[in-house]
């Protein structure tokens, strides 16, 4: 288990959506200092917050960014992108930015900042998968989630014997921006961010967080067709 209160955490994308409600969720929970980044950083308010530029596609950024922040115990891979589009119409080329964002962004973070965690006595990596993960039909983003979901479990072996807690999270859709146009149900980001650092704290390697992701992977030993996530257009 980690504990937050008086720990200080990293969330990527931590300006919107999500990442704004880990933010707002950790410094409630009491951590003394979050850094948020974002492509685009503009100062927060809050002095607990410290927001610095992070592009995950490029590795000198995420070099950069572990070289100056040598002191966090908690990480959160959360940056990621969306594109509509079919596997087989959508340009090729937003394909293989949705992998390098949502698969090998998360991994960079992960490597560079493993030695960070380690020598803070192990602390949590937390990545945030998709209920879509397991679902077909949501082309690149689906595909991408489901490769992090198998790069997480990988990085909890390996991150085991310096004791850094592995967290995979699963949800449906969040009432974010980033899903603002589809016509589902969606939850509180808030709410999101309160049942994850939950299972943070209570020691949980995975977090399935409604109702949606827990039929899914409870349809996983089914046929294929059962894995299908219908949305009203």
């Amino acid at each position: 288990m980690t504990v937050i209160d008086g720990s200080t955490a990293l969330v990527t994308g931590g300006l919107r959506g999500l990442g704004r409600a880990f933010v707002g969720e950790l410094l409630a929970r009491g951590a003394k200092k979050v850094y948020a980044t974002a492509r685009t950083p503009v100062p927060s308010e809050d002095a607990r917050v410290e927001v610095l530029a992070l592009d995950v596609t490029d590795d000198a950024s995420v070099a950069a960014l572990a070289e100056r922040v040598q002191d966090v115990d908690v990480v959160f891979n959360n940056a990621g992108v969306l594109y509509p589009g079919a596997l087989l119409t959508a340009d090729l080329r937003q394909v293989q930015e949705t992998f390098d964002t949502n698969v090998l962004g998360p991994l960079r973070i992960a490597r560079a900042f493993a030695p960070v965690l380690a020598a803070r006595g192990g602390g949590a990596l937390v990545d945030i998968h998709s209920a879509l993960s397991w679902g077909a039909g949501a082309g690149a983003y689906g595909a991408s989630k489901a490769a992090l979901w198998s790069l997480t479990n990988s990085l909890r072996l390996e991150l085991a014997a310096q004791h850094t807690q592995v967290v995979g999270v699963h949800l449906g859709f969040a009432d974010t921006e980033m899903v603002a146009a589809l016509p589902v149900d969606k939850i509180p980001a808030p709410e999101v961010a309160r049942i994850v650092l939950d299972g943070v704290e209570r020691g949980d390697r995975e977090v399935l967080v409604d109702d949606l992701t827990r039929a899914l992977k409870s349809a996983l030993p089914g046929p294929v067709e059962g894995l299908t996530i219908p949305i009203r257009r």
